[in-house]
Order: C-alpha cells, then sequence, then structure tokens
C-alpha cells in the first residue's frame, strides 16, 4: 500500500491503462523514423503523418491522464518497468517510466500545445521543399520532451534531456544554409553542453552516495543525508536548469535562436526545451528539501533572470526577439517560484501551464504577422495591422492581456500567486520576502510595459510600412498585410482561448495545486510580508503603469522607422546587457589563449624534442653510412684507427 511521506506519495507498480504510457514516447519517435527513412516519398503527405503522431500521443496522454485523476491521490505516482538496461556490478538500472500528476500535466501541455504547433506549421512551412525533415525533427523534439519528463531515473531523463539538445540544434539551424542560422544552432548546442555538466555531476553525486540514480531510492535516501552532499547536488541540478531553460548567467542562446523557424520558437518557448530546467528542479523536490542553501540560490537565480529578461525585452525591436526576452522573464518568475519550496513548487507549474498557453499564441501570432508583412521582423516597420489582420490582432491580444496578469485572465492567477509567495517566502522574515516580493512585483511593472511596446507598436499608431500607393513610410518595401490560412489561425484561435480561461479553470478550488500534491507536497501557506490585497493593488497599478506608457509612447505617439540611440541603458538592453562580450570576454577568449598556448608547447616542445631525436639519429646514421663505402683499405684504415683507440685506453687506464 501507498504511504504518503511529507505529503509526497511513494510510487506504486503501474496496471491497467497506465501501462501503455510508453506509447507516448514511441509514436512521436516511430513517425521521425519513418519521416526519415521514406524519403521524397513522403514529401506530399508526411507533415500530416507528424500530425498524426504527435495527436495520438495527446490522445494517450489525456486517457493515462483521466486514469490517474480517477485514482485516489496517494496512489497517482505510478512507476512503469520497461526493461534492464544498465547491470553493472553493484549498479543495477532498470529502464521506467514515472506517471504522476506533474508528468502528466507535461505530457499534456507538451502534446496538445505541440500539436496545435504542428498543425500551424503544416501551412506555415508549406513552401518549404524540406517540410518532410522538419516535421521529422519536430517529432523528434516531441518524443525527447516526453521522455524527459517521463522517466523514471535522472540516467534516463539525461538521455531525453540531450535528445531535446540535439533537436533543438537541428531546428535552430534548419535553415543552416544562411550562416547566421548556422552559428545560432551552434551556440545554442554549446551553451547547453555546459549545463549538462552540471547534470553530469548531479548524476555523479547520487550514484556516489546513494549508489542509485532512480528517483525512488534518492529520493528516500535523500531524507537525512548530508547537507552539503545535498547542496552540491542541488548545485549542479540547477546549473543544468540554467542551461535548458535559459537562465542567468547560460542565457545568452536564446535570443539568437530566433535563427529558426517560427514554429519552433513557439515549442522551445512554450511547451519543450525552457520549461525542463522548472521541470527539474520541482521535481527534484526531495533533493531542495534538504539543501535550502541551493534552494535560496535558485530563487536569487530566477530573481536575476526574471529582471535581466524583462530589462532586454524593452529595448527590442525585433519582434521575436523581444518574445524570447519575455520568455526568459516569466521562466524567471517560475524558477523563483521554484525556490521558494513548498510554498511555490505548484505555483511555478501553474504559470508554467498557463504561460505555455499564450506565449505559444504569441508566438504563432508574431509568425502570422511575419507571413503578411514579407518575413519582416522589425517592429519599427510595423504599425497600424490590427486593421488588416483582426484574428491575429484579437488573439494576440488576449496573450497580451494574460501575460501581463490582468484579472481574469490566465496569467493573473498564476503570476499573482508567485508574487504573493514571493512576499512570504522565509516565513516573512529576513530580507529574503521584501527583497523576492519587490523584484517580482517591479518585474510585472516592466513586463507590462515591453509587452505593451511590443502589441501597439505592431498592431497601433501610425502605419510605418508602404502600401505601394504612397501610404506609410515610403522608403520600405511595399507590404500586403493580411490573415493566413485557417491552418495557421485556427491554433492560435484555441490557443488564445486558453490564455482567457486556463488559468481561472485551475484555480477554482485550488484544483492544480491539489492536484500536484502527491508529487509537490502540500502547497503551504505563510502570511506575506504585505497584505495580500495590498499586493494585488500594487501589482494592477504597477501593470496599468506599464501599459500607460508604452501606449503613450507608442500608440499615441510616432514612432521613429530608425531606432534613436537611446540612453546609455537602452543601448546596453539592445546587446542583451553585454551577455555576449561577458562570456567572450571571461571564457572565449581566455580558453582561445589556453588552447593556443598548449597546441604551441605541444608543437615546440613535444614535438620539437621528438623531432630533434629523430634528426639527431637520422645524422648519426648517415654520418656511418659514409663510412660503408666498399673500399677495402678503408676498412683497413678504420680498423686500425679503432685498434689504436683501443691501445689508447688501455695505456691511459693500464687496464
Amino acid at each position: 500500500m501507498p504511504t504518503e511521506v511529507d505529503g509526497i506519495a511513494t510510487a506504486v507498480p503501474a496496471t491497467g491503462a497506465l501501462t501503455a504510457a510508453w506509447l507516448l514516447v514511441a509514436l512521436p519517435l516511430l513517425g521521425a523514423a519513418i519521416l526519415l527513412l521514406i524519403g521524397r516519398r513522403g514529401d506530399a503527405w508526411g507533415h500530416w503523418l507528424g500530425v498524426a503522431a504527435s495527436g495520438a500521443a495527446f490522445v494517450v496522454g489525456a486517457v493515462l491522464w483521466l486514469v490517474t485523476l480517477a485514482a485516489p491521490a496517494g496512489e497517482r505516482v505510478a512507476d512503469l518497468h520497461l526493461f534492464t538496461w544498465i547491470p553493472a556490478g553493484a549498479f543495477d538500472l532498470d529502464a521506467g517510466l514515472r506517471i504522476d500528476p506533474l508528468s502528466l500535466t507535461f505530457v499534456l501541455l507538451v502534446t496538445f500545445v505541440g500539436t496545435l504547433i504542428h498543425v500551424y506549421a503544416v501551412a506555415y512551412m508549406e513552401h518549404d521543399v524540406d517540410r518532410r525533415r522538419f516535421f521529422a525533427y519536430l517529432n523528434i523534439f516531441v518524443a525527447a520532451m516526453l521522455l524527459l519528463v517521463l522517466a523514471d531515473s535522472y540516467v534516463l531523463l539525461f538521455v531525453g534531456w540531450e535528445g531535446v539538445g540535439l533537436a533543438s540544434y537541428l531546428l535552430i539551424g534548419f535553415w543552416n544554409h544562411e550562416l547566421p542560422n548556422a552559428v545560432a544552432a551552434k551556440k545554442a548546442f554549446v551553451v547547453n553542453r555546459v549545463g549538462d555538466m552540471g547534470m553530469l555531476v548531479a548524476v555523479m553525486i547520487f550514484f556516489a552516495a546513494f549508489g542509485a540514480t532512480d528517483f525512488e531510492t534518492v529520493f528516500a535516501l535523500a531524507d537525512g543525508a548530508d547537507e552539503a552532499l545535498l547542496t552540491a547536488a542541488g548545485l549542479m541540478l540547477l546549473l543544468a536548469a540554467t542551461g535548458k531553460s535559459a537562465q542567468f548567467p547560460l542565457q545568452s542562446w536564446l535570443g539568437d535562436a530566433m535563427a529558426g523557424p517560427t514554429p519552433v520558437s513557439a515549442l522551445i518557448h512554450a511547451a519543450t526545451m525552457v520549461t525542463a530546467g522548472v521541470y527539474l528542479v520541482v521535481r527534484s523536490a526531495p533533493v531542495y528539501a534538504g539543501a535550502p542553501v541551493a534552494l535560496l540560490v535558485v530563487a536569487i537565480i530566477g530573481a536575476i533572470t526574471l529582471l535581466f529578461g524583462a530589462i532586454v525585452g524593452c529595448a527590442k525591436d525585433d519582434i521575436k526577439k523581444t518574445l524570447a526576452a519575455s520568455t526568459m522573464s516569466q521562466i524567471g518568475y517560475m524558477m523563483l517560484a521554484a525556490g521558494l519550496g513548498p510554498i511555490g513548487y505548484a505555483f511555478a507549474i501553474f504559470h508554467l501551464v498557463t504561460h505555455g498557453f499564450f506565449k505559444a499564441g504569441m508566438f504563432l501570432g508574431a509568425g502570422s504577422v511575419m507571413h503578411g508583412m514579407g518575413d519582416q521582423v522589425d517592429m519599427r516597420r510595423f504599425g497600424g495591422l490590427s486593421r488588416y489582420m483582426k484574428v491575429t490582432w484579437i488573439t494576440f491580444g488576449l496573450g497580451w492581456l494574460a501575460i501581463l496578469g490582468v484579472p481574469p485572465f490566465s496569467g493573473f492567477w498564476s503570476k499573482d500567486k508567485i508574487i504573493e509567495s514571493a512576499f512570504a517566502t522565509a516565513g516573512g522574515e529576513g530580507w529574503q520576502p521584501w527583497l523576492l516580493g519587490s523584484v517580482a512585483l517591479v518585474g510585472a511593472g516592466i513586463t507590462a510595459f515591453y509587452m505593451s511596446r511590443l502589441f501597439f507598436m505592431t498592431f497601433h499608431g501610425d502605419r510605418r510600412w508602404s502600401d505601394g500607393h504612397g501610404g506609410g513610410a515610403p522608403d520600405g518595401p511595399v507590404q500586403h498585410p493580411h490573415e493566413p490560412s485557417g491552418l495557421m489561425t485556427w491554433p492560435m484561435i484555441v490557443l488564445a482561448a486558453g490564455s482567457v480561461a486556463l488559468g481561472l479553470v485551475l484555480a477554482v478550488g485550488n484544483a492544480f495545486t491539489t492536484w500536484l500534491e502527491p508529487v509537490t507536497g502540500h502547497t503551504e501557506h505563510h502570511e506575506p510580508v504585505i497584505p495580500v490585497p495590498l499586493i494585488m493593488a500594487l501589482t494592477l497599478i504597477l501593470v496599468a503603469a506599464g501599459a500607460f506608457l508604452a501606449w503613450r509612447q507608442y500608440a499615441a505617439s510616432p514612432v521613429a522607422v530608425i531606432a534613436p540611440r537611446g540612453s546609455v541603458l537602452t543601448r546596453a538592453a539592445r546587446k542583451d546587457l553585454y551577455q555576449d562580450d561577458v562570456n567572450e570576454g571571461l571564457l572565449m577568449h581566455p580558453g582561445q589563449y589556453l588552447t593556443r598556448s598548449l597546441v604551441y608547447g605541444d608543437r615546440q616542445v613535444v614535438d620539437g624534442a621528438a623531432t630533434g631525436i629523430a634528426r639527431l639519429v637520422a645524422g648519426s646514421g648517415e654520418v656511418v653510412r659514409k663510412l660503408q663505402n666498399g673500399f677495402v683499405r678503408s676498412y683497413a684504415a678504420t680498423m686500425v684507427a679503432g685498434f689504436v683507440v683501443l691501445a689508447a685506453i688501455a695505456l691511459a687506464f693500464r687496464i
């Protein structure tokens, strides 16, 4: 019988319909294999196979969710044994899946939003000659993410972790015939490998300390384990999370990743990849329970990234890069909530789910704008599009209201809970609630400004594009903005509906936090250092102020087509607060100098010594070779000389 330990349920063996969980990974993986193997013969229909594979995984996930929901709360964590994987002496690891409220939440998010993105991509990639290969990569992405969230051990999780990294590399660089795209893919790949080292070290720590890497054993033994050990493991897991979730200081790849096709951006930012770090921290809650310092560092990293992304978002003119900065900041909210521990775990996942809907909707909306504006991404070349793209305007607008946290839209129910929890951390004592709460509060105001800036610059104000008849900016390319086909607009409409109502549905009766309790434990309640109504009022005032400033500057006033020079902070934000310069100065250039020094030492010392000895031997051989000339008198003279030398030695030493 299952037992409860601190509110977290222990796993029971998977039975009945739960034994079909392996199909969640197998279906998209099979779709990808077929698409890659059939070659050009599948060009005409391969994309629909990719959609079907992702959609079928959603159906399986929905069935498993219903079965789990019907089970008692203490029996909602089930492990499915697949096969013996690594039998190595004392270390014995089986491959298995964990079906519980946390993994199923991700399964539904990944497959539902992922399938909508697949449908959207059918039309978005219609004219791409490699559309079939693109859908194969999308299926790999979905399969890898599902394996990541369903794995029942850190080692199998790492397989999915690396699969996600591979798929993102293939998709970000999908149009790698252009050098910047290939460079962006490589950058994402390399930066993520830095974070992956943290994951590897954490797994080694678990193995060395507990002799196991499966969740059940690690979590059981973590209770009462040495705090220093758990702190080291927690910090290494955080390092891994910063890479995958684009958190400070490994966030530099996210903006450049916009080089990939827009459906890829939506998938990375809404349902896969960047959500993996948040999942890892929440999944490792029993480890962090014994490592309060590591947990505090998680919250601090989240707070830093929250402000970092928000500041960068205020200065970007590229619509996709503004959304990327927004993702960085919103994931910062989630990491901040996860770093609060039991009072924030469920809210981190809650905001992750609502964010998945409105961020995917806005990315698809950005793709729709690009589709109608000849692939233009500079918002200073937009303006007034609400009159030409009403579906895109309305659906994007609903996502905009959701991310601002305007009631009753979805973001209000999830983000405000994080802000309230931040003001209540550490039991409301010390500096933590004041600092973390203030950061979360200020972040809401900055978010309102830069997202409103994006919305108004794109859809409102004067036209800054040429219509070919003397209207708008005369120097720009002629544009004919229009709505895309239904394959692109319907996914946007469905996601917009989620942006409006999902948060309220999940918040009623604390349904979502209760659902997660078998994994995250009971969501503890602490009184914030200032009253909740005051926090809500301050948040809404800051949001309204941020939106008003953006409206006054980018809708009610003319917007310059060429970006003005701006302040020092604006120029820094345009360059991502010089994160690339810092990375190059601290890591890349010293690494290059070290590598060149080692190469020089290898050539001059190691190779030089070996070459010198070889030359000495060759020179000696050349001298000896000349003595072998075939003349008897020469050999006789040599013998006499040798005899004289020996006689001299004998006389000298009186032998």
